[in-house]
């Protein structure tokens, strides 16, 4: 399809991507169908319900990797991201991606970040009760008491309106994708975020001129064989302050010290206080020079990190770079986005902080 066919896009079919988790389990104990099986269940589905005519027209982009979500990894986010952009290329520009609900919000950023300054439309969803009734065992019938068809029809009723940008919707809500979290194990209302989003959110365009994708696309394409990869070398690690001596988190840093550039997420206590010593300072140098990138985040799950209190701030000035109001999710999205996309520690470095200007939320060093 010629990129002039773009601006027809809302004409198209949603594209219905199912990628596993506990949506599409069965049985017992519960395992998740194979796509041969469950995919026509759904669509068979989809088809009888009574409000099916409410929806718009549905069509279903081939997708091989499904697996549970707590065993994806950098190299299957960029198959979601191969496999999106290059119907996106072909003139769809509203997704629906169905997965399990461990990484979610982490998949959700990350497309977030990647398909940023775009036009594209991905609504991400998912479940925490599958959607077939497994006490029905002659059948694939509904489970009433399940929040999946539910997600799946929010979710199809969003992307019908085709809102530039990527969200997560989820018990009966929705939010841009870098500011959601998961902050329940088992409770249908699994997830929060919030709408006072910056960058990427920001950075989606309504209508996008179609040179400008033509543009946007080149420039995407031309990196995806360096994107692919990279991904089987990126690391991100997480260092989580404990009431330890310090000498515990400086050695778990510098053991990083000696590996390729990498990206490591910082997670203090409160607003982002981290306990000083000189060794662990001196390893925060060491890790800036040797081109790791560091970002402090809060353990706390809301309210992210500042300098306020000193004994956080002493950090950003040996190069840690704050993490702001962004969930760890969207942190560890940046992150392997910038590591995938860039080979030059300081090309990662100058972006992460022009997208932090962006946003408001940038911590000077003293």
């Amino acid at each position: 399809m010629p990129f002039s066919a773009m601006t027809n896009t809302l004409s198209n079919p949603v594209q219905l991507i199912y990628a596993g988790g506990t949506f599409g389990s069965y049985g017992r104990p519960l395992a998740p169908l194979s796509a041969e099986i469950f995919l026509p269940t759904l669509q068979k589905l989809l088809t009888d319900q009574d409000n099916a005519n409410h929806w718009p027209q549905i069509s279903w982009l081939d997708n091989t990797l499904i697996k549970d979500s707590s065993q994806l990894t950098p190299n299957d986010f960029v198959h979601f991201y191969q496999l999106l952009l290059a119907a996106y290329a072909q003139g769809d520009r509203r997704f629906v991606l169905i997965t399990g609900t461990d990484t979610l919000s982490y998949l959700g950023a990350f497309l977030a970040e990647a398909f940023a300054g775009s036009d594209i439309c991905i609504i991400v969803t998912g479940s925490m009760r599958p959607l077939l009734d497994s006490e029905v065992i002659h059948s694939y019938d509904i489970d009433d008491h399940s929040d999946a068809w539910d997600n799946l029809s929010d979710s199809l009723k969003l992307a019908a309106a085709g809102e530039s940008g990527v969200k997560i919707a989820f018990g009966g809500e929705s939010w841009p994708a870098q500011t959601v979290q998961k902050i329940h194990s088992h409770d249908l209302m699994a997830f929060t975020g919030h709408s006072r989003a910056a960058y990427p959110a920001n950075s989606y365009i309504k209508n996008l001129p179609d040179t400008r994708r033509q543009h946007w696309l080149d420039d995407q394409q031309a990196m995806i064989d360096h994107i692919e990869s990279r991904a089987e070398q990126a690391r991100i690690h997480a260092l989580y302050c404990l009431p330890n001596d310090t000498e515990v988190m400086t050695s778990q840093l510098q053991a990083l010290l000696s590996q390729p550039p990498c990206g490591i997420i910082l997670l203090g206590f409160g607003a982002g206080n981290v306990p000083y010593s000189q060794a662990l300072a001196e390893a925060l140098e060491l890790a800036y020079k040797n081109g790791h990138m560091v970002i402090c985040a809060s353990q706390s799950p809301f309210g992210g990190v500042s300098d306020s209190y000193a004994a956080g701030s002493w950090q950003y000035e040996y190069h840690v770079i704050a993490g702001g109001r962004l969930t760890i999710p969207a942190i560890y999205a940046r992150l392997l986005w910038l590591l995938l996309r860039y080979d030059n520690p300081t090309r990662r470095r100058q972006r992460w902080l022009n997208n932090v200007n962006q946003a408001g939320t940038t911590i000077k060093k003293r």
